[in-house]
């Protein structure tokens, strides 16, 4: 175990360099999970291994972690105070690279090339690093997106940001030749909000210029429901469904121009063969089971698309037999060559949690094994699903990661997780960041693909 930190700030943010890892014990839990687990107790599947774990230290500590990129030998890890460099050569050992104390949830991550992206979703007094909390009544209060420059991970430099309306919960890449356009998904509109006035049915796209990142703009907001969207309401049972005032996240899947949003009351396909232009082409409404259409993942071939429902906002107990096996779940669906959307299944995690654990379906990414559809995932408190949809009418859990109950009404477990370059990278909210290992031999090939980059939210071509 190696501990060291190193103070230094970087255009007024402020920087910690720092290490410390803990490893679990081999067989620690093996079978394991859910109601069976004692408070903190790590449970797992025979076929995953947990490696290592890195806890969040000094501003860090106490806040949530969030989203996860990642490029070359290094992971992004967002946090509400900011994000995290992880050196990931050796997986079993990760080594922090530095920490950029800039607080604004949700602090959504995305990376391309040399440059960082992050997301602002909470109402702050200006755009820098040091801005404090400020009403979102107020004229002058900011949200939005700022870019970094992370050409040296050690000292991350910020380029500029820019304000987008309602904020920037979330952001999803779709790269250029000479400039990144990112996608903005925002929402909560009020009409005591000056920079987020209902109705707000659109996204906003941010074009980066890759020679002068420094002149980054929005360049359109796209209205994608003319019509108002899914207006909500309460389905046969009396459960509740969300309005759709915008989107909660997009994935994009560059290769094949097109995108798939999440957008609280409905799941759409865009045309974004012209990106700053996209084109809702097909749209899906589920308003007998979902709650909350929260994100979207695309399998490889693009002929499916995994939605999950974020039913009681990642807050809520919804992994019990009194919840059900559907709601609060994903949804698979079939697309077709023409962009339509059919329903297959639902899939939820067969382990019922204990009624004070917040779990419900969340951010995951597929495992790229030839011939098949396999995906990790993050239910907070459920922890790390390892699934196969495959089959799309008959998805199965291979297996899986977990710890036991925090201390009631505590918000915790994993946020993110995603396969890459060989392994599983977790960010759990309260515990920090964790390296996990599959072992499941029929997904051994998966160890054998390896990218340069990875942001979950814009789907990669596998090799």
């Amino acid at each position: 175990m190696r501990r060291f930190r190193l103070a230094a700030t970087v255009a007024g943010a402020a920087l910690v360099l720092g290490g410390g890892v803990s490893a679990a014990s081999a067989g620690d839990g093996v079978g394991l999970s859910g109601t069976d687990l004692a408070p903190d107790q790590v449970g797992r599947s025979a076929n995953i291994e947990h490696l290592a774990n890195v806890p969040h230290t000094g501003p860090f500590v106490g806040q949530f972690g969030t989203d996860i990129a990642f490029q070359g030998d290094r992971a992004y890890v967002g946090n509400y105070q900011g994000f995290v460099i992880y050196d990931i050569s050796d997986p079993s050992d990760p080594q922090t690279l530095s920490q950029v104390n800039c607080p604004g949830s949700q602090n959504d991550v995305t990376v391309s090339g040399d440059l960082l992206y992050l997301s602002t979703d909470s109402s702050r007094s200006d755009d820098s690093c040091s801005s404090t909390t400020q009403s979102a009544t107020v004229k002058d209060s900011w949200e939005g997106i700022k870019v970094f420059d992370v050409s040296d991970p050690t000292a991350p430099a910020y380029v500029t940001a820019v304000e987008t309306d309602c904020g920037s919960h979330t952001n999803s890449l779709v790269p250029g030749e000479d400039s990144d356009y990112v996608y903005v998904s925002s929402y909560g509109p009020r009409d005591s909000y000056p920079d987020c006035t209902t109705p707000h049915d659109s996204i906003s796209i941010v074009e980066v210029p890759k020679a002068d990142p420094a002149s980054a703009a929005v360049v359109n907001v796209p209205n994608l429901f003319p019509d108002g969207g899914n207006p909500g309401g309460t389905d046969s049972e009396g459960h509740g469904y969300s309005a759709t005032s915008g989107c909660h996240d997009i994935t994009t899947f560059p290769s094949r121009d097109i995108a798939a949003g999440a957008c609280m009351g409905d799941g759409i396909i865009m045309d974004i063969s012209d990106p700053v232009n996209p084109v809702v082409v097909e749209r899906v409404q589920d308003t007998e089971n979902f709650a909350f259409w929260h994100s979207a993942t695309f399998n490889q071939k693009g002929t499916k698309v995994v939605f999950t429902d974020e039913l009681g906002g990642g807050g809520a107990a919804t992994c019990n037999a009194d919840i059900g096996p559907t709601r609060g779940a994903n949804a698979i669906y079939t697309l077709s060559k023409d962009n339509e959307l059919t329903f297959a299944s639902y899939f939820k995690i067969p382990r019922h949690q204990d009624d004070s654990e917040n779990c419900v379906a969340h951010n995951g990414s597929i495992v790229p094994v030839n011939g098949r559809d396999v995906m990790v995932q993050s239910w907070y408190q459920g922890g790390v699903s390892l699934w196969d949809f495959t089959n799309a009418k008959k998805p199965r859990e291979l297996g899986w990661f977990e710890r036991g109950p925090l201390a009631p009404a505590t918000v915790g477990g994993t946020w993110s997780a995603y396969y890459y370059n060989g392994h599983v990278f977790s960010s759990d909210i309260q515990k920090g960041f964790d390296v996990l290992d599959i072992t499941e031999p029929s997904l051994k090939q998966a160890k054998k693909v390896t990218l340069e980059e990875l942001n979950p939210q814009a789907q990669p071509v596998y090799r």
